[in-house]
Parts: C-alpha cells; sequence; structure tokens
C-alpha cells in the first residue's frame, strides 16, 4: 500500500496541513459505516440467516472485501477520487455486514468494552507515530514479516483448531498493529507534508490513508476482542 501512497505524494506543489485530519476524518466515516451495517444486519434474522446460514456467501463477502481493498490499493493511480471513495465506503458497508458475527460470538459488553481499549490504544500510538521525531521507517519490514506470519498461522490454525496457536497470534497481532498504527501515521503524516501534484491526488491519498488506518484499528480490535471478549 506504501508504494502506492508514494506514488501519490510526488513531487509538493501543493501541500496541506489538514491532510491528516482529512484521514482521520474519512477513517472515522468508514468505522461509523462498518457499526451502523453490522446493526442493521444483526436487526434482521432474514440477512442472519442469509450471511451466517450459509457459508458459501459468508466467504463470498469475505473474499469480497479482500478483493476490494486489494483493487483499491493496486488501481489507486488510475481511479478517480470518487471511485476510491465510493470502494472505501463499500468495503466499510461489507466489513460491517461480516462483523455481525461478532455479536453473535461475544456478549455485547465485553465488546463494548474492548473498543474502548483497542480506540484508547489505538488514540495514543497514533499520537506518538505523529509526534515523535525517531524514524519508524526500519520498523516496516519487521512489521510486515510478522503480518505475514500472523496470516499464515491463522490460516493453518482454521484446519487445526489450535486454541494456544489463536492465543499466540492474537498475542504477537496487538503487538504486530500497535506498531503499524504508529509506522503508518508517521509514514501518511510525511506524505502530507510532501504535498501534491493536485487536489485530486490529495484526495485519494487522504481516501487511502484513511483505509491504512481503518484497517489498522479493525485488527487491532479483533486480536484484543480475541484475548479480552467474553463468549457467550
Amino acid at each position: 500500500m506504501f508504494t502506492q501512497r508514494q506514488t501519490i505524494a510526488s513531487t509538493s506543489t501543493l501541500s496541506d496541513s489538514s491532510f491528516l485530519p482529512k484521514v482521520y476524518g474519512w477513517m472515522t466515516t468508514g468505522l461509523a459505516l462498518t457499526a451502523l451495517a453490522a446493526m442493521m444486519t444483526l436487526s434482521s434474522q432474514g440477512l442472519l440467516n442469509l450471511i451466517f446460514g450459509n457459508k458459501m456467501v459468508f466467504y463470498a463477502l469475505i473474499f469480497g472485501e479482500l478483493g476490494l481493498v486489494i483493487a483499491m490499493s493496486a488501481a489507486i493511480n488510475k481511479i478517480s477520487s470518487t471511485t476510491a471513495t465510493l470502494m472505501f465506503l463499500l468495503y466499510s458497508a461489507l466489513n460491517g455486514v461480516t462483523f455481525a458475527s461478532i455479536f453473535l460470538i461475544y456478549t455485547s459488553s465485553s465488546i463494548t468494552s474492548t473498543f474502548f481499549v483497542a480506540a484508547g490504544t489505538f488514540g495514543s500510538v497514533s499520537i506518538y507515530g505523529y509526534v515523535t521525531k525517531r524514524d519508524l521507517t526500519g520498523w516496516g519490514s519487521f512489521l510486515f514479516m510478522g503480518l505475514i506470519g500472523i496470516v499464515i498461522a491463522s490460516v493453518v490454525n482454521i484446519f487445526l483448531q489450535s486454541e494456544m496457536i489463536s492465543w499466540v497470534v492474537s498475542y504477537i497481532g496487538v503487538f504486530v498493529f500497535v506498531g503499524l498504527t504508529a509506522y503508518d501515521t508517521q509514514k501518511i503524516k510525511r506524505i502530507g507534508a510532501a504535498g501534491f501534484a493536485d487536489e485530486e491526488s490529495r484526495k485519494k491519498a487522504s481516501i487511502l490513508g484513511a483505509l491504512t488506518l481503518y484497517l489498522d484499528f479493525i485488527n487491532l480490535f479483533l486480536m484484543l476482542l480475541r484475548i479480552m471478549g467474553t463468549r457467550r
């Protein structure tokens, strides 16, 4: 994703000190849409039966979300900012539909408390990434390897169903996504400071930055929920 963002943030002609707030604004919009979609899904027994009563439909949604993220990141320089925005909002909504499953697994109180812990952690680490003078670029390759390890272990555990592996992945995942939050925040800050060739590039960069931080927050929340959540 950072390759595409760096391409957008080319030689500066437009600089915008409000770039990062715009990124957070879009990220918040995405999270709100995810919550709304989850609530709407939970309120419809028909939707619940369709999505969670049929594995094919559920996995089709999961792969659809993954496809949207990959397509948006890969084609960000070819699509318009309007298309990028619609793709981000569609992804957020689809994620909310599949997120309804956590309300069927965990108690509402534990989901709420975990959300506030995740929000506090994310906010604190993101502030650190913004204000620190330390160059976090070197964290990138290390965190990426950790992310790949989490993905591989999670896929393997689908077949093994090991509770120990699940716990280990969750704890490692918290550290990885905490690190990615700081790393991505600093990266996005630098992109905004470098400026953009035109307004269109600035808008697309803000959407892609929002998607990046949205993914960091969502994954941090899920990892914490596995650790802190109380099952029904």
